[in-house]
Parts: C-alpha cells; structure tokens; sequence
C-alpha cells in the first residue's frame, strides 16, 4: 500500500506524508470537508480539492490491484503463470498495461488462430517468424494432413498468418506503439447517413466533418457520438493506415525474403482484422472516458456555482410561476419560506382579468407586507414582470428566478411530503420564491441534473456523473454551513457525517423536543454516534445558542482550547468574540501542541472575527431591459444587460431575457487573449453585452461583451485560432452545446491529469 502513496504523493506534488495521513482519514470515514477544515495539522493543510483527488486516486489504484490479484490467479489456474509474466503483471502501472499482458492469455471464444492451432500448424508459424532464408511451401507441404483438416499447402500457409496475425496483435509492445498512433494521429470522420440530412439538421455542422482525436474537444466528441447513437451520422475512427502497417512491420519484419513475406500479409491482415477494430474500440472508449470526465466536470462546477449564488435571506416573498392562458400562480411566503396564501390571477387574458389581477396582487402585497417579488423565467416570465412593475409597488425587490428544475420539484415525493393538500403548481410557484431567499437550501431538493446547468448528462457515465454531483451539492452545503434549526431534512442529509437516515432522525427530534440550544444535545438524537457528531457538529449552526461559539464554524473539540484563551486573557469566550483587539493580543504560538498548529488556530481565529458569517456573495437585485421580450424585439448594436447562465471551452451563454440565451463567443468575451472563458466569467454573473447577430428563424443570438480598443483585431485574431480551422468548422451559436467550468473542477482535473491510467 506504502507504494500508492508515493505513487500519489508523485503525481499531486504533494508529500507522502500528506497522502498517508489522508487516506488515514479517509478509511476512518471521515469526509472531504471535515478532513480539509478540521484536519489541517495533519495532512499539511490540504484544500478539498487535494483530498478528493487522493480520494479518487487511492481507489483506482486499489482496484488496479484488485484487477492484478484477479489476472494472476487466473493465470495461475490455467498453469500459465511464469516468473517473468508474473514480474510484468506486478509492475503494470496502469489498468491498459495489465490488460495487454493478459491479452494473450485470456480464454476467448474460438478464433481462426485457435483454430489453425488446432490443425497443428503453431510451429510453422513459428518458423515463420523466425524469418529464415527458407522456402515456405517446402515447409508448410509437411503440415498438410487430412486427419487434422489441413488440404494444402495454401491452407496451411493461410492458417499460420492467422496465428501470426493474432500474435502480432495481441503482443502488448505492438499495441502501445498502435494505441499511441491512434490517440496522437488518430482522426475522428463523421458523415451523415444517406437520407437522414433533414431528420438530422441539429447535426449539420457533424455531416461532412474531420478532426484530430487529440485535439477533439468533449462537446463535439459527445456531440458526434449522440448523433450516431441515433443513426443520423457515421463515425469512423482511425489513423492513416500506411501509418500503423509501418509501425508495424518495423516492429515484427526483420528480413527480406520468403518467410518474411508470409509474415508481412499475416501483419497486414492482422492489423485490418484484429488490432485496427480492436484499437478503434478501445480508443473511442477512452476519448469517451475523457469527454465525459470533461463534460461532468463542467458540470459539476456549474452546479456548484449556481448553488452558491447569492441568496436575498429571510424576506417575505410573493412569488408567481406564469403562464398566458392557464394564469399566474401565486404564492405568498413568511420569511422562513412558509407558504401564508396561494391563488391564480389571469394578467394575461383579456382586461377585466388583468384589473382583477392587479387588485389581487396589491391587496396580497400589503397583507402581507411583502419585501421581494419572484418571478419564474419561463413561459409568460417577461410579461408577468412588466405587468407586475407597472404597478409601482414601492419597496419591492422584483426579481426574474430560474425555474429550471422546479416542475421536477413539484411533483416529487420531496413536495409532496412538504404540501401534501396542495397541486404542482402551487409547489412550483413555493419553489420560485424560495430560490430567490436562499438557492441552495431549495436546490438541494432535487436531482442536481434538473437544475439547468448541464449538458449531455444523458450521454455521460451516469454513476461518475451522480458521484461529481454529490461531492459538488456536499462541497456547497458544507461550505456555507447550516442552521440546526430550520433546515430541512434534504439539506441536512448533506452535511458530513449525516446522510438521510440521520437528517430524517435529527427532524423528528427537533419536531418532539423543540428547537436545539446547543450542539451537544446532537448526541441525543437516535443512532447519531461519536463519529458522526465529530464529522457534523462544524458545519452545523445554532442562531442565539446558549453558547455562543455554536453559531460559528468553530468545532466543539477546539471549546475547551479558547476557554483557556479566554482564561487567560482575563475574559470570556463572548468577550474574544466581540474584541478585535483581546485576539490580536493572543500569543497562538504558545497554543501550539501536537494536534493544534497554526493552521488551525489562525481559522479559529478569523471565524471568531465574523461568527457563521455566510461565504456567499450579497445579493443584488438585476432587472432585463424594458421592452425586450422576445428575441424579435432584438436589434444588432444593442447593448443589454444579462446574466451568465452557462461556460463552455468556446464561450458563454447569457440570458438577456428574451427565452433564448444568446452566445458570447470567447473571442468576443474581453479586448486581452484569454485561454478559457472562467478567467473573466462566472455562472450568474451579471454583464452588459452587445447584440451582433440575430437569426430568428434558427433562434440563434451573438453577443460580444468587447469594448472598442485599437488592439482588438490581433487580440480577435488570436482568440479566433482556438476555433476549429476550415470550411467544415462547426457553428458554435448552438445551445446544444451548452458546457459550463470554472476555477474548482479545473484544479481538481489538473490534478486528475497526472494520474496514470
């Protein structure tokens, strides 16, 4: 095991020790957040990113030896296991070199090579390959037998290249040399299947189009691969074969005679027969593996960031899901998102409805004195907006809310548990409005592949995809923290330690016991244990607990440290902190010891500045330009305000309201050279843009957010070289292509990409 760890520790650039102590950690059963927050002394201070990584890496390792272990015995009990081929499997460092060195030895259903070996013709194909001066058919007319089904000598010359054949292509040297043609000078060809060019059109771009499998980004590697999927385009994938024939014979032709002839068809037929599918398999494997990795890493972060947008908090909300001729339902909520009234009203339908409406809102509005106003961006989103703002109402914060998600909401279990007497439009309209008071505390409530942010997640390994996802909504949850007592069940499940089982436990104490006054009394609910209470009690918080160290991130195993602080500064822990300056004065060094280093005592230190303060930005409220409704209303030279609702490797997606994001090209994002879009752009973020094309029939939109500088045509230019080059460039305007990445999951790819697999 000691060997993982180097391995690791080589490939992350970090110390060995610092993996030893992680993984520790790990087995133990403690979490990502916890080991990266509370165990700092211990693994050197790695962030998530770093342990998730090891985390990862530590198991595919284990299961490369598992796989190993798996190999040997096999070969073991077909007696065929050597010293030598067992020195080989013991040093395989990857998954693909220990499936080529069993290559030759796994039992495989019956081939012609197994079939000529049969015939007893394996020593002419070893004489074969010797390649002697030699004549052949002298040699091949002492193999033909009617007892063993060998009639000529054409036919026993023809069953030896097929052992060759097989040979050649399953010797593991051979097939590293052809697997490295295939991802350095492979070509990905797609071509659109005869008659399919109409039923097809979303794949134009794919219908004649060639590109180099090692550049081939994720989105059109899926892209291609869904469009075969469904029998719209072919896809070949394969190197110049005078390419991988020279390879080949420089790798097994040694002379120039008879022999060799023989041997140089068996490579031939091999390679056409045997390793050129076989690679082809194998490589689209991994460009999948890959582009899937890619795309759920995109994800992921996506996800992560729209989690984390920043929440209005407790504020008395009325929210409305519109809709034209169904009407708008409406909702009004308390500030902990309680649902106090809900009714239809028709703005839309005719003026004696829309008078009814107003009267409705405004008599709701003051009822209730309502703070904000949320407003579904679907269907009838822009017109309830107007409608809702012509009516002045003073002091109202009304905001636009993504409602992807939220029809899956309302009709799950979840909704039902919580509104069991009321339909999925009403909880759709409580969906809307609580986003706007914190997005993450309603998010966490559905599947995190309907919330709007992804693409082809239908395409990618979908276990890998709900793992990312998980560790994505854990990372969030834990990173802001929750509020013991008015959390719901599904984002306590989040919380290190926790899970559902535990949340559903900590809920139904809470129901019979009243609200919790400290974290301690977390022991008392069933079959939460020691563990679990260590790995949670951080992230937990208590608003006006009776110790007041409970409403920060401060853990219950650091209280008795800052009550000797406190002691021996001559006051309380509250005093410390209320005082900036009583802790500047706080010697820490002489807190050191061997469980507590600086590391953990200057976070002590900074949470006590600012107590459970939420690490999300403030809100700001953002409003659509007056009149813009709809992408017809859009003219080029246009500048709008918009919110960033996708990344891709080639730009971003930007709602301007108008039901159809329009595309910021990443030559069009900033007037400097930049290589990836999340160096300038966040999800969510708001930016003004310039309309510079519009086409209304294929609802495409082009933004730029680029300011008139004299530097702009190189910095365009040089932008535009990391487009596809030539007349078969796909058209990037496609919403299809939707692929969001930021800071995060690109550290932690960039620490993935070290790993050898």
């Amino acid at each position: 095991m000691s060997i993982h760890y180097k391995i690791i520790a080589a490939e992350l650039s970090v110390a060995e020790k610092q993996v030893t102590a992680t993984v520790g950690l790990l087995d133990e059963g403690a979490t990502v957040p916890f080991i990266s927050r509370y165990r700092k002394e211990l693994t050197g201070s790695l962030d998530e990113v770093q342990v998730a990584a090891i985390r990862d890496r530590v198991q595919q390792l284990r299961e490369l030896d598992k796989r190993r272990e798996a190999i040997l015995k096999s070969l073991t009990d077909l007696g065929k296991l050597t010293p030598e081929l067992e020195k080989q499997i013991n040093e395989a460092e990857t998954m693909v070199t220990l499936e080529d060195i069993y290559l030759p030895y796994r039992p495989k259903r019956k081939t012609r090579a197994t079939a000529a070996r049969e015939k007893g013709l394996q020593p002419l194909a070893d004489v074969l390959l010797e390649q002697n001066n030699i004549d052949p058919e002298l040699i091949a007319a002492e193999y033909i037998s009617d007892e063993k089904g060998v009639a000529s000598v054409e036919e026993a010359l023809a069953g030896a290249r097929d052992i060759i054949a097989e040979t050649v292509a399953e010797n593991a040297e051979v097939r590293t040399k052809i697997r490295e043609l295939f991802v350095e000078k492979g070509t990905f060809a797609s071509r659109v299947v005869e008659g399919k060019e109409e039923a097809g059109i979303k794949y134009k771009d794919y219908f004649e189009w060639t590109e180099p499998v090692k550049t081939a980004p994720s989105h059109r590697i899926l892209a291609m691969r869904r469009g075969e999927k469904e029998e719209i385009l072919w896809l070949d994938l394969k190197p110049e074969e005078e390419d991988a024939l020279e390879i080949l014979e420089n790798s097994v032709i040694k002379a120039n005679n008879q022999a060799s002839g023989q041997v140089r068809l068996a490579v031939t037929d091999g390679y056409k027969r045997l390793l050129k599918p076989s690679m082809e398999t194998e490589v689209r494997l991994l460009t999948k593996k890959k582009a899937d990795e890619e795309a759920i890493r995109v994800f992921a972060e996506n996800a992560r960031q729209l989690l984390l947008a920043a929440p209005l908090g407790q504020k008395r909300v009325l929210a409305l899901d519109p809709g034209f001729r169904t009407g708008c339902k409406l909702v009004c909520l308390d500030e902990q998102g309680k649902l106090l009234e809900n009714t239809t009203v028709y703005p839309h339908t005719g003026a004696g409805q829309a008078r009814e409406a107003e009267k409705t809102v405004q008599h709701l509005f003051q009822k209730y004195n309502i703070e904000a106003i949320a407003i579904g961006n679907g269907t009838a989103g822009r017109e309830t907006e107007v409608f809702v703002r012509n009516l002045n109402l003073s002091g109202a914060t009304i905001v636009m809310v993504n409602e992807s998600g939220a029809s899956i909401y309302s009709a799950s279990e979840v909704a039902r548990e919580e509104f069991p007497d009321y339909d999925v439009t009403v909880r759709g309209a409580v969906s809307i409005g609580r986003r706007l008071m914190d997005p993450l505390a309603e998010l966490v409530k559905i599947d995190p592949k309907s919330i709007g942010v992804g693409q082809y997640q239908h395409d990618v390994d979908q276990n890998k995809l709900q793992t990312s996802l998980d560790d994505t909504v854990i990372s969030a949850v834990n990173a802001v923290g929750v509020e013991l007592n008015t959390a719901s069940k599904q984002i306590l499940a989040y919380v290190s330690g926790l899970g559902p089982q535990l949340a559903q436990n900590i809920v139904e104490y809470r129901n019979q016991n009243g609200a919790f006054k400290r974290r301690e009394q977390l022991k008392k609910v069933p079959r939460l244990g020691d563990k679990a209470f260590e790995q949670a009690a951080g992230f937990l918080r208590i608003h006006n607990a009776e110790n007041p160290l409970d409403t920060s991130a401060v853990h219950p195993e650091r209280y008795g440290l800052l009550e000797q602080m406190a002691t021996d500064m001559k006051c309380t822990v509250k005093d410390l902190m209320g005082n900036p300056t009583l802790r500047k004065s706080i010697p820490l060094q002489k807190y050191v010891s061997e469980t507590v280093g600086l590391p953990t005592l200057n976070d002590i230190m900074a949470e006590l500045a600012k107590p459970g303060r939420d690490p999300r930005e403030q809100f700001e409220a953002f409003s659509f330009t007056d009149g813009i409704n709809a992408i017809g209303d859009l003219k080029v030279g246009m500048k709008l305000p918009g919110i960033v609702t996708n990344i891709t490797a080639f730009g971003a997606f930007v709602d301007i309201g108008v039901h159809q994001d329009g595309l910021v090209h990443l030559s069009q994002i900033t007037n400097r050279y930049i290589k990836d879009p999340n160096e300038v752009l966040k999800v969510h973020q708001k930016v003004e843009v310039t309309v510079t094309e519009v086409d209304v029939n294929r609802k495409r939109i082009a933004l730029s957010m680029k300011e008139n500088d004299k530097s702009e045509p190189n910095n365009q230019r040089r932008n535009d070289d990391r487009r596809p080059q030539g007349n078969n460039k796909p058209n990037f305007n496609k919403r299809a292509e939707k692929e969001p990445e930021t800071d995060m999951a690109l550290k932690l790819a960039a620490l993935k990409g070290k790993f050898k697999l």
